[in-house]
């Protein structure tokens, strides 16, 4: 054992009682740690790194956003916009069956008939079938979560049997607007089974108007998108103009000619938020970061951190055997941001207490945590730092879908120089 390793095993178990002392693992804010925390300057560095998190809910306009379309269509004026349909007064969806893969219908819902799906029709719908649930919206191609929402819309299922279908329908796939470029639509697709039951006590798929209790804006796909509670982002087409039923037995998906699996839904994975690239030999070194709680939970955040002399174990492609430790996860937050009205979350948030509106668990599936470790001072040296999850099965990031094409969930890996 070199000299570094040496001395992160003789504070292994002073930062686990450190932890247990302050009570992170479930505080909800920094305000909750106890009195005489503020007298310790790192525990207070820490402190005001926790403090710096981002807010749990995303702003509108702060997701990353990933687009398509030349121009794009959030990109059109007011006045184009509502030519083309993407405002509530001109907006509409049509329903109907895929000519070639006909699915029997007694009712499409189309233009050509005047049956189309417009707003107010929508927000008929929304008077008595209204949900809203928590999501983290990701795409699975970059590894980072592009924005925390509550999503509030129609279930799909509800529109679906607006057209009577009597058979011969086995999935369905939808598009969005696309310039009226056919080269430039962007399409998904559905089992019918998940569009007209809800699995594992999952959310439904929803015909989404409104993010954090605001009306969706042009950039999250405004008026109107679609949600899928346990996919990745792609599956989230914006812009919704239209779903086709079918007959197809076979996912047809823009992204199945990328590559990509199509059918994948969200992983459990760690990353940090705040970490020093530099300090001071004898420092402890605060962090914090956020995890992604994908569809088998979130059990446990861990982390290593590993002179750069230290080799790593043979046979270990997945790192299982570093010698990792429990960071804190963070409790729910006092204020959840995201411009929400009034700064209150929406009342029946699927997830949530009704009269408390604080979760029913924590962490949510679907949705993100935060978390934090205070590393113990090093002696001069390089090192690397590492963060992963174990979700509620027991199994530890990368695991058990390893497979970037499937949503990228890789280890995190943060250089660290300590001077002397």
């Amino acid at each position: 054992m070199n000299q570094a390793d040496s001395w992160l095993a003789r504070h292994a178990e002073l930062t686990r009682r450190y932890f247990l002392k302050i009570g992170l693992a479930s505080a909800p804010a920094v305000t909750l740690l106890p009195q005489g925390v503020a007298a310790i300057e790192k525990v207070t560095e820490l402190e005001a790194v926790i403090a710096q998190l981002e807010s749990y809910l995303t702003k509108q306009d702060d997701f990353k956003d990933v687009s398509r379309g030349d121009p794009i269509p959030h990109s059109l004026s007011a006045e184009e916009r509502q030519q083309v349909g993407l405002t509530q007064e001109t907006w509409s969806l049509e329903v109907t069956s895929d000519p070639e893969h006909p699915a029997e219908l007694r009712t499409p819902l189309s233009q050509e008939s005047g049956t189309a799906l417009k707003w107010d029709g929508l927000m008929e719908l929304a008077q008595k079938h209204a949900v809203r649930f928590p999501k983290v919206m990701t795409c699975n191609n970059i590894g980072c979560p592009l924005g925390m929402g509550i999503w509030e819309g129609v279930p799909l299922r509800e529109v679906i049997w607006l057209t009577q279908p009597k058979k011969d329908l086995r999935r369905i796939y939808y598009y969005g607007f696309h310039n009226e470029k056919p080269e430039q639509m962007f399409r998904s697709s559905l089992p019918i089974g998940r569009v007209l039951e809800d699995p594992f006590g999952l959310p439904p798929v929803i015909i989404c108007y409104k993010l954090n209790g605001q009306f969706l804006t042009p950039q999250r796909g405004g008026p109107v998108r679609l949600v899928v509670p346990e996919a990745y982002g792609f599956k989230s087409v914006k812009w919704l103009s239209h779903v086709v039923l079918t007959n197809l037995y076979h996912a047809n998906d823009t992204y199945a000619g990328g590559n990509n699996d199509v059918d994948s839904w969200l992983k459990t994975f760690a990353a940090t938020l705040s970490i020093p690239k530099q300090v001071k030999a004898g420092e402890p070194i605060p962090v914090t970061g956020y995890a992604q709680v994908g569809i088998s939970g979130l059990a446990k955040v861990q982390t290593c951190l590993l002179h750069d002399d230290t080799p790593l174990p043979s046979q270990d492609r997945f790192l299982t055997k570093l010698p990792w430790e429990d960071a804190s996860i963070l409790g729910p937050p006092k204020t959840w941001g995201g411009e929400l009205p009034d700064g209150e979350l929406p009342d029946s948030v699927r997830g949530f207490d009704p009269a408390s509106k604080r979760p029913l668990h924590w962490p949510m599936r679907l949705s993100k945590a935060h978390w934090a470790k205070l590393l113990p001072g090093l002696p001069p040296g390089e090192y690397t730092f590492r963060c992963r999850t174990l979700d509620e099965n027991g199994i530890a990031q990368p695991l058990p879908r390893p497979f970037d094409k499937s949503g990228r969930n890789s280890i995190e890996r943060v250089s660290i120089e300590v001077i002397a």
